[in-house]
């Protein structure tokens, strides 16, 4: 199942854009802004206000790459954030899939490379950090819980 709304920060001063439209694509990305928001260390931040360029090496073509976050902390140090599944950011597996499957995840694969290319290079620019935050970084982090799937019921099993 897929989350999405709006966000509507207790900071609002914190925000580095509109704060009337602040838009989470997912849970975990509702996590982050929720962090972002609360969180003493962070100075200012904002969600898809920064857009890269990237070249896309299947199509040969430049595309705008929206990051998920720029975070600005007191210390001094600004990062920017993807937030991905940890599948998503390894090379998928071959063996035994089908045709159509396996072609979707490869693109995507060569896609988000291209992207966090791009990103590395565009924060290095400006002396920030890229970073790339799955499920297992955001659970670390305390900013989810150990899962977020739906328990199952129990059920008693008949002998």
């Amino acid at each position: 199942m897929a989350y999405s709304g709006k966000f509507k920060p207790k900071n609002p001063e914190k925000y580095l854009g509109d704060v009337t439209n602040i838009v989470y694509r997912s849970l975990w990305e509702k996590y982050v802004m929720k962090y972002c928001d609360n969180s003493s260390d962070v100075k200012e931040w904002g969600s898809e206000e920064i857009v890269i360029p990237y070249l896309y090496e299947v199509d040969r073509k430049y595309h705008r790459y929206f990051m998920d976050f720029v975070i600005v902390y007191k210390t001094g140090v600004t990062k920017l954030i993807e937030v991905k599944p940890f599948k998503e950011t390894q090379l998928p597996k071959m063996k035994g899939r089908r045709t159509k499957r396996m072609l979707t995840e490869s693109f995507t694969y060569v896609k988000n490379q291209n992207k966090w290319k791009a990103a590395s290079e565009y924060a290095k620019d400006r002396g920030w950090k890229f970073e790339i935050w799955t499920e297992k970084e955001l659970t670390a982090m305390g900013l989810m819980p150990k899962s977020t799937k739906p328990l199952k019921p129990f059920r008693k099993r008949s002998k």
